[in-house]
Order: C-alpha cells, then sequence, then structure tokens
C-alpha cells in the first residue's frame, strides 16, 4: 500500500472515531487511545495536521477551555446549524450543549448596536457544569 492511500485510510479512520464521539468532545490523547484501541494507529502529527484541516473546514469545532488544558475537538453534525447559535460546555462530564435562548440573542444584538461588536455564535462557548454533574456533586 502506498503511503498516500494509507493516509487516505487513517484520515477515513480519523473523521470515523470523531463522528461515532460527535456528542463529547476529545483531546488528542483521548482520540489516539480510541483508535489504538481500535488498532489503528495514527501518529500524532498526522492526527494534528487532519484535526487542522477539520477545524478550517468547520466539521470539527476545537474548544480551548483553560489556559493550561489541552484543546479539545468535536465533529459538527450540521455546520451550519452549529455556527448560528451558542454553546454550553461542561467542564466536569464534556457535553456540547446548543443553546437557543432569547436573553443571549438580545445581548449579541446590543452589542451589535451599542458597541458596534459583530459576535460570532458559533465560536461562543460558555464553560460551567451541566445539571447532571451538578446532581452528581450534591449526592
Amino acid at each position: 500500500m502506498d503511503n498516500k492511500a494509507y493516509n487516505t485510510v487513517q484520515k477515513q479512520k480519523i473523521l470515523e472515531m470523531l463522528k461515532n464521539n460527535a456528542n463529547r468532545h476529545l483531546n488528542v490523547d483521548e482520540m489516539l487511545f480510541i483508535l489504538n484501541a481500535k488498532q489503528i494507529y495514527v501518529s500524532r502529527a498526522t492526527l494534528y495536521r487532519y484535526l487542522d484541516v477539520l477545524v478550517q473546514t468547520g466539521e470539527v469545532q476545537k474548544f480551548l477551555i483553560g489556559e493550561n488544558e489541552k484543546a479539545c475537538y468535536q465533529y459538527i453534525e450540521d455546520k451550519e446549524h452549529c455556527s448560528h447559535h451558542f454553546h454550553l460546555m461542561c467542564t466536569e462530564c464534556g457535553k456540547l450543549i446548543h443553546l437557543k435562548c432569547q436573553k443571549v440573542d438580545d445581548i449579541v444584538e446590543h452589542i451589535m448596536e451599542e458597541h458596534k461588536f459583530m459576535v460570532d455564535p458559533g465560536r461562543v462557548v460558555f464553560y460551567g457544569i451541566c445539571e447532571e454533574c451538578q446532581n452528581k456533586e450534591a449526592k
């Protein structure tokens, strides 16, 4: 098998793994663990390069949780839909919640009208702890 074909297979497997985990965000170490567990061996450099391509095409969203945290990535099933609303990210379980809220929309409108600044909803993420994780902590 030539190297070009091998890379194509690797990319297909990476994308398939991301799609299968679309309900959560993953860092590179977690992705490599999932791939290796399925006996799919991809170099860290190849994974980073392909993730950069997927982020640029809008198929994957990159999240920076904190200064000392690793970047996380998540497959976006509906690119158009995801770029028009905000997200809530649980820092405990990694769940990504799509936020449609008139009050937040009103704030964005205020920012545009009063401060002449256009917010990109698809790139705004509110970080916190989801209801399920709050309930686990309360027990």
